[in-house]
């Protein structure tokens, strides 16, 4: 049969595929780097190798970094003012860590909550949908028991529901938790933030699909030795509309607007009721420290100041005005005739 092969050929064929495989083991060893070259400089075919990286098609990230970025760089400084207002309502110091800002499924989110939870449901418009605030419980009973009277002994948290009373209670820190973060967002978005409802069981809430993308914001909250987490929940689909004004770049131009003309005015009005001390400088001498000690009422210090010259009124230590002195219904008083100009001053002294 002329399809086969003999010994000898067979042999030959052998021998022809060994010495490929020689030379090209060869041409491997003469083509590798030398011991101070980096590992990925390393060819294969022609080509460098590329880093293949594992997409997990279960967690989809849908939220770009840019927009993480500009999430955290908020929430930090809602973290910083919300500890801040926070230790003002129990009168202990509270600090507010942010400790990560990751995107995860809402089934993943839900299965790491514990049950009974503090679940509240919070209404966003004109964002659709809604966010979700998860407490830790054993955060909220120590906070309850400060809000009652409780001293600096760490109480137990019990494994229950919270009770109308509690939830009262409790409702304290959420408001006060959505007043600072409505401040936080105003830059990007005005938001009517308010307290659907509060659910114990976290399982038994679909806001959204179980494989639905969601970023989840967390917290560490530490009051004295009692330390506990609170958890941010933004679904995807409720940030979604508004993806291009969470890019860092438009977040920090929002940052930069100027102050408003109703900031101003409350601005001026808070400090229009503040007291200031006010000093008017009748005149300038110098006396020696025995004349000091035997000065006695009646008595009449001379300087070279004119009785016709202006007198200083000086504001806060600040020189502001000229006054002129005189008397308003039996009493000593000043009339100012201008603001305080040291060039004028100076002037005179050189004249």
């Amino acid at each position: 049969m002329g399809d086969v092969l003999s010994q000898a050929e067979v042999e030959s064929l052998m021998a022809t595929m060994g010495g490929g495989a020689a030379a090209a083991g060869a041409q491997a060893g003469a083509s590798a780097p030398s011991a101070g070259a980096r590992p990925d400089a390393r060819h294969d075919g022609g080509r460098p190798r590329e880093k293949v990286t594992p997409y997990d098609f279960k967690r989809p990230e849908r939220v770009g970094k840019e927009q993480m970025r500009a999430l955290q760089t908020m929430h930090e400084g809602f973290g910083r003012n919300f500890g801040a207002a926070l230790s003002s309502l129990l009168r202990n110091i509270v600090e507010v860590k942010l400790t990560s800002v990751d995107q995860l499924t809402y089934s993943e989110f839900v299965f790491s909550l514990e049950n009974p939870t503090c679940f509240n449901l919070i209404n966003a418009p004109p964002l659709e949908g809604q966010l979700i605030l998860d407490i830790n419980p054993s955060l909220l009973f120590p906070i309850i028991d400060r809000m009652l009277g409780g001293g600096s002994t760490v109480a137990s948290a019990a494994r229950r529901p919270l009770t109308e009373i509690e939830l009262r209670l409790v409702s304290r820190i959420t408001n006060l938790f959505l007043s600072e973060m409505r401040s936080a967002w105003k830059n990007v978005i005005e938001l009517e933030l308010a307290i659907d409802r509060v659910e114990s069981n976290p399982q038994l809430v679909q806001i959204v699909p179980p494989n639905e993308v969601v970023v989840l914001v967390s917290f560490e909250l530490a009051i004295g030795a009692v330390r506990g987490m609170m958890n941010l929940c933004l679904p995807f689909n409720t940030i979604e509309r508004i993806g291009a004004k969470l890019s860092a770049n438009s977040w920090v131009s929002y940052g930069k607007k100027p102050a408003s003309a109703e900031a101003v005015q409350q601005l001026g009005n808070r400090i229009g009721s503040a007291a200031v001390e006010m000093v008017v400088e009748l005149a300038r001498t110098n006396i020696s420290t025995h004349d000091l000690i035997g000065l006695r009422v009646g008595d009449i210090i001379d300087t070279e100041k004119d009785c016709k010259s202006p007198l200083l009124v000086v504001v806060e230590g600040r020189p502001k005005f000229e006054a002129s002195p005189g008397a308003f219904k039996g009493r000593k008083a000043i009339c100012i005739t201008q603001p305080y100009e040291k060039q004028n001053v100076n002037v005179a002294k050189k004249g």
